[in-house]
């Protein structure tokens, strides 16, 4: 029963979720809550505890030698595949905030009490195979083109992309192949874990759901990917410290373009509640170990 749960939730006709067409309008408006979001609630400290940590990594790992440098940007744009999960704290506070509930910082942990917390860890494992698989993908295509050799500096580096064939090579096959893990990332990430979060229907309904959701509107979708591309861009130029603001709107303005994606729930949850857990005595430590004694 776990498992069945965990695919296919426990809302009553999952597969009857409306789907809304949407147009570029919808997507100014999404933009325009997400930013109205981040300057209500300061979620970007969010984003301060996690952008600054992986970076520190990645420079750790250069200086260590530049094994790793071919892999930096493919890391960098990889994190983009991944970015649903990292900002579903992000969808509970526009949720919140929405529902008139009290949205501080400490709410976007209320995740953990959510009854679709299985399926959301589920579509999370999901979401980081595929940034493992555009990894492994994105090693190939440097070996394909440059061999197993790291390069030298980052100056050769830089010129050997910009100056050879083989550059160009790695330019021109390592996006398209990014850009097709992108399509398939934001076909199954950009309702899946909003939904989750707002109707107990389980991973593989969610999944649905999203893939629905991307072939409805297939061309305003596809300009919905190219703004956030543009705008995780625009915010790693000064050093990625554009993303501590550009992270949090994108993941306001992602709950509010589910919103206008998905017919709402007519009778939503007001509120998640942790488990309450029934006192227990020392004296009762032994039988309180047998399930059919509790």
């Amino acid at each position: 029963m776990t498992h069945a749960h965990i695919l296919v939730g426990t809302d009553e006709n999952p597969a009857r979720l409306v789907i809304r067409r949407v147009t570029p309008t919808d997507l100014m408006h999404a933009l325009a809550r997400g930013i109205d979001d981040f300057t209500a609630m300061p979620s970007h400290a969010i984003f301060l505890c996690v952008i600054y940590p992986l970076l520190g990594i990645l420079l750790i790992g250069m200086t260590l030698g530049y094994a790793m440098l071919p892999m930096v940007f493919p890391l960098a744009a990889g994190f983009a595949l991944i970015g649903p999960l990292a900002a579903i704290g992000l969808y509970e506070l526009s949720r919140r905030r929405e529902a008139g509930l009290d949205s501080s910082w400490s709410h976007a942990f209320d995740v953990l009490y959510s009854p679709s917390l299985g399926a959301i860890v589920a579509m999370g494992f999901l979401l980081m195979a595929i940034f493992l698989l555009w990894l492994v993908a994105a090693e190939a295509i440097y070996i394909a083109n440059f061999g197993y050799m790291p390069p030298a500096s980052i100056g050769q580096f830089v010129h050997d992309v910009v100056n050879t064939r083989a550059g160009w090579n790695l330019v021109f096959f390592g996006t398209g192949v990014g850009f097709l893990f992108a399509v398939v990332a934001l076909s199954i990430g950009v309702v899946s874990f909003p939904l989750l979060l707002d109707r107990d229907v389980g991973a593989a309904v969610a999944l649905l759901t999203s893939i629905r959701a991307v072939t409805a509107s297939p061309m305003t979708m596809a300009l919905w990917g190219f703004i956030v591309a543009a705008l995780l861009v625009v915010g790693s130029i000064p050093f990625f410290l554009g993303l501590t603001v550009v992270m949090p709107v994108l993941g306001h303005a992602t709950w509010h373009l589910y919103r206008r994606l998905v017919e709402p729930d007519p009778n939503p949850h007001p509120d998640y509640k942790p488990r309450v857990r029934p006192y227990r005595s020392a004296a009762d430590f032994p039988a309180a170990l047998f399930p059919t004694r509790r």
